[in-house]
């Protein structure tokens, strides 16, 4: 597998639901194209352009919202800033008036049914997410480039080393996890700190400790929203929000006005097991029911799950103590080098991996994060990511309809709790003794990727998709 450097902030990144691979990395891959007509001073003469989508962003992109996506990223709008609520508005006027603004500057003639297409049987051999841009000049001539967008949000240009960032001179380099336990012993540090430590090489204390918070502020009011807003999932599922209801059944009696006030609201609910699952539930529900509703998430490190690692961080914040910048900052740092060491090793895409690279790697850095946050030792953080993978490993990703509702959502639950329980085994545990490392589940993660029928790798073609009786709406 290539190696690359990867930030926190590439672990992290800010967006637009349903999913990162399917939504946001064609949303990317629609502006990196805009930019290279830019770049190559053609985008005034373009008259013309057409997208071609293959493989799972072809058989799922309906559901996934890739052809919005990347609607909005030619028009030359920015998911971490794009207004959600004028998602829907505006691709209904570019396809009601047959125009795209292409870049936000230049109108150009587009017919969504005929200059958007769906390949359903045809694939690129680089990865099953590709998107092919092409743009017709006035001079009669043509443009044309090829992405491909692998998981995460990550998004490589066919010809390009997938490396999108200059290369820094880490102190730390970091490709396995015993590359990360053998620093970790040599300096003594822990795994938040060795990463403090090479986000440094990138930017300052304070960018990173800035961002860092960012990323939280942007985790905790997407949960906030997502257990205060009620109606149904859009898709045509007709999937039923729950978190609202479920977090208005929890929280009773309790006042409060804002997110600070929730948090102390929820300690007052008790501690007792029943309820600290419910609310665990609750949190995950949330997160990914907005994801679902074209909400503003973040990648944990995809859109599908979402929901876990915000989940558990939550649950560490109400009760375990963890409502302090610093705390919330190590967690985050921890869970984006476990997060980091799965895509160097195996994958983050469902449609590379199954959901085994979406629930399975949330569940790891979750289950990593919060055994750093708990006090346990490196080797224990690292015994806590082996056991939530470990427990993932050949999970399909088989959404039904291509939307990520069904069994997405649940699943967001089931990776929470299982993160949970695997930090407490780790905690409560000799990692000396461990028979499994965090590594050789790596290894076998990717084995079982290359093994795993196509059918279960978001195409919808096998699994709960095709057994589960449905009647969507033409798209």
């Amino acid at each position: 597998m290539q190696r690359e450097q990867i930030s926190v902030f590439d672990m992290f990144k800010i967006g637009i639901g349903p999913s990162s691979s399917h939504t946001l990395g064609p949303w990317r891959a629609a502006q990196q194209f805009v930019q290279s007509l830019e770049q190559q001073r053609v985008l005034p003469i373009v008259q013309q352009v057409k997208i071609l989508l293959y493989g799972s962003l072809a058989k799922t992109g309906h559901g996934h919202g890739t052809d919005i996506a990347i609607l909005l990223g030619l028009s030359g709008d920015d998911p971490v800033t794009f207004e959600v609520d004028q998602v829907t508005p505006k691709i209904e006027h570019i396809k009601s008036s047959h125009q795209l603004i292409l870049g936000g500057v230049l109108p150009v003639s587009f017919y969504a049914e005929e200059d958007l297409m769906f390949l359903f049987n045809e694939s690129l051999p680089y990865h099953p997410n590709a998107v092919t841009f092409q743009a017709f000049l006035n001079t009669g001539k043509a443009v044309s480039e090829t992405y491909y967008s692998i998981g995460g949000g990550f998004v490589v240009k066919e010809g390009d080393s997938g490396q999108s960032k200059t290369e820094v001179d880490l102190p730390f380099p970091i490709d396995t996890a015993a590359d990360l336990l053998h620093w970790c012993i040599k300096t003594g540090l822990r795994i938040s700190e060795v990463v403090a430590e090479n986000e440094l090489a990138w930017r300052s204390e304070q960018e990173t400790r800035t961002g860092a918070l960012n990323i939280f502020r942007a985790l905790k009011e997407c949960i906030y929203r997502g257990c205060h807003t009620t109606g149904q999932l859009p898709g045509g599922l007709n999937v039923a929000r729950r978190a609202a209801k479920l977090n208005a059944k929890l929280i009773g009696n309790n006042k409060y006005s804002n997110y600070d006030e929730w948090v102390a609201a929820i300690r007052n609910t008790g501690d007792s097991f029943k309820n600290t699952l419910d609310w665990v539930s609750c949190f995950a529900l949330a997160v990914n029911e907005e994801n679902a509703s074209f909400g503003r998430v973040v990648t944990a490190p995809t859109n599908g799950a979402a929901g876990v690692i915000p989940a558990v961080l939550q649950y560490y914040i109400a009760f375990c103590d963890g409502n302090t910048d610093q705390k919330i900052i190590n967690f985050l740092f921890t869970a984006s080098e476990i997060g980091s060491i799965f895509k160097k090793g195996a994958t983050i895409s469902a449609a590379m991996g199954g959901c085994q690279a979406e629930i399975g790697v949330s569940s790891a850095m979750a289950a990593a994060a919060l055994t750093e946050c708990m006090g346990g030792t490196q080797r224990q953080v690292l015994m806590a990511a082996e056991i939530a993978m470990e427990h993932h490993l050949g999970l399909t990703c088989d959404p039904i309809g291509g939307l990520v509702q069904v069994p997405c959502i649940e699943r967001n639950t089931m990776g929470a709790i299982k993160a949970i329980t695997a930090s407490q085994l780790a905690l409560q545990s000799n990692p000396e003794k461990a028979k499994v490392s965090l590594d050789a589940v790596v290894k076998t993660m990717w084995q079982t990727a290359l093994d795993m029928n196509s059918k279960y790798k978001e195409t919808s073609d096998g699994g709960l998709a095709i057994n589960i009786p449905i009647s969507l709406p033409e798209c």
